[in-house]
């Protein structure tokens, strides 16, 4: 008698990869696994998952014979041509009805091409975005399947079998929509997170530089804000992160260089937003802040230049606290709402049909942007589904008036203590410039017309009827 044949495969075993098939077996299906290089497969049989209902291949010829029909594999392999190549090796060993998953942060346009090649040849692709690190990997992710309809009765009990479980038990993953959906809605969460950091990021700065607070000051505030609204992960393990010790037992944080890196899923949400003419400039601020930092050494130069002309903060630490954590909170608001904005947008430009609700329930465990106010967005949306915007819901509406007054104070502060904070001073602006029922684009308009005669529209006519002026020299 052969072999038992595996209810799924996974390719590529990296952490991420290794995680997902333990947590596959945990949940009590058989894996087979493959490699490129295939002395990993070994070395991961005989480590760490010696002892769990897993099994190797050498070829990929090997790995697709071993699965049961119809086959359900998934790739954890880099984005892009990596993903063609090992697709197109694939499909010499699969038949109709078989199940491709693209479990990596590959651009949505390439998983709209790739689902629409392998229906052809009746293969069924699904662009899975796949949040939560090593940790969510191994214990429930946050998982967000686009791509082939058809393709997602077969995978669901196993996708959401493995996924991280909302409060009220409810998986956090769910069918996005078809295309490049599940991946688009992947590359929005790491924008928002993109944004999350940035903030809370620039929260530090204010505690630190302008406050005067400690490292384990810091870390206490963090943790007391982790119990509040601003419950959330990214809250949780920045309270973790100023405990932490070098071996000299100084601040482990303040030995880390002062220059960020990025993978592109936050780019990748700007020239998105760009594309669709929506404003979302708290991620586009949080890029071009990482890409700031970068410019390490010219910082260096400039700060010679211009060097620091501090000066005290005149009130107490107490109310810069509640103020920064006030700023912080509506600021996330504007960051969600804005992250929700281009969804619909670009929903209505590819023909989805998302459920936004549905996608911040997704959100509220395994990923790394899981928080507790995920939950009113969920409940926003379930009251209203065609709700424009997060900051039309009445209880949004009532959080960003309670912030409002500290808000402002925050952003003033740090203009006025020359403190950079991209990305509170642009919520703040968004938000004003929302809320404005007449802003200056009018005069814009007439500089339009004036040197390319672009034509404008007029407040006495109907929407859709455009003039132009001979405007006199």
């Amino acid at each position: 008698m052969g072999e038992e044949l595996a209810d799924f495969g996974l390719i590529g075993l990296a952490v991420m990869g290794q995680n997902l098939v333990l947590n596959l077996a945990d949940h009590g299906h058989r894996v087979v696994v493959f490699n490129r290089t295939v002395s990993k497969v070994k070395d991961f049989l005989d480590g760490p998952a010696r002892g769990f209902n897993v099994i190797g291949s050498d070829s990929i010829q090997q790995f697709c014979a071993k699965l049961k029909r119809p086959r359900r594999l998934m790739m954890m392999v880099k984005a892009g041509q990596p993903v063609d190549e090992l697709i197109e090796e694939c499909l010499l060993f699969l038949e109709a009805g078989d199940v491709v998953i693209d479990g990596g942060n590959s651009h949505y346009p390439d998983s709209e091409r790739r689902m629409k090649e392998l229906a052809a040849k009746g293969i069924l692709f699904i662009g899975a975005g796949i949040s939560g690190g090593e940790e969510g990997a191994r214990h429930g992710p946050s998982i967000m399947p686009g791509g082939n309809p058809k393709g997602w009765p077969i995978v669901k009990p196993i996708l959401q079998g493995i996924a991280a479980k909302a409060e009220d038990g409810s998986p956090c993953c769910d069918w996005v929509g078809e295309g490049g959906a599940g991946h688009y809605v992947k590359m929005v969460h790491n924008g928002i997170e993109y944004g999350d950091m940035q903030l809370i990021c620039e929260a530090y700065q204010m505690l630190e530089t302008l406050g005067g607070l400690s490292h384990d000051e810091i870390a206490d505030i963090f943790t007391k804000w982790n119990s509040g609204v601003l419950s959330s992960y990214l809250i949780e393990i920045t309270a973790k992160i100023f405990r932490q010790k070098d071996k000299d037992g100084s601040p482990l944080v303040d030995k880390i260089l002062d220059a960020a890196g990025q993978k592109g899923t936050g780019k990748w949400t700007g020239i998105s937003a760009l594309d669709q003419g929506v404003p979302v400039t708290l991620i586009g601020e949080a890029v071009f802040a990482r890409c700031l930092s970068a410019m390490k050494e010219e910082r260096l130069i400039a700060a010679e230049h211009y060097p620091d002309a501090p000066t005290k903060f005149q009130g107490a630490k107490e109310e810069l606290i509640a103020s920064v954590e006030q700023a912080l909170y509506a600021s996330k608001i504007i960051s969600y709402a804005q992250g929700f904005m281009l969804m619909r947008s670009a929903a209505a430009a590819l023909n989805w049909h998302l459920n936004f609700g549905g996608i911040a329930l997704m959100w509220r465990g395994g990923c790394i942007i899981r928080s507790r106010f995920l939950g009113n967005i969920q409940a926003a949306f379930a009251k209203n589904s065609s709700l424009d915007s997060l900051l039309l819901d009445d209880f949004f509406e009532e959080e960003i008036k309670k912030a409002l007054p500290s808000w402002r104070r925050v952003v003033s502060w740090g203009a006025l203590h020359g403190l950079p904070l991209p990305c509170f001073a642009t919520a703040l602006s968004f938000f004003d410039g929302y809320r404005c029922k007449r802003l200056p684009a009018n005069l814009l308009q007439a500089q339009r017309d004036f040197f390319g005669a672009h034509t404008y529209e007029r407040i006495d006519a109907p929407r859709g009827k455009f003039f132009h002026t001979e405007w006199s020299n």
